[in-house]
């Protein structure tokens, strides 16, 4: 998500600046090559990947700058 210029956060309600890529898809929708991307916060970091990886769609994550 973008505001003011900077990508923010993907987390409900968070404006903090993000620092963590989350690639993931949805096998069930996506080609395996697909890749879709939430933003996160070293805060925020964690939960978001927790809930995709429970999901099994959490791909990889990379520093987002």
């Amino acid at each position: 998500m973008q505001r003011n210029g900077s990508e923010v956060c993907s987390a409900r309600g968070c404006g903090n600046p993000a620092t963590w890529a989350l690639r993931w898809n949805n096998p069930k929708i996506h080609t395996p090559d697909r890749r879709k991307t939430w933003l996160a916060c070293d805060e925020h970091k964690e939960s978001l990947s927790d809930f995709l990886g429970r999901r099994s769609f959490l791909r990889e994550t990379e520093p987002f700058s």
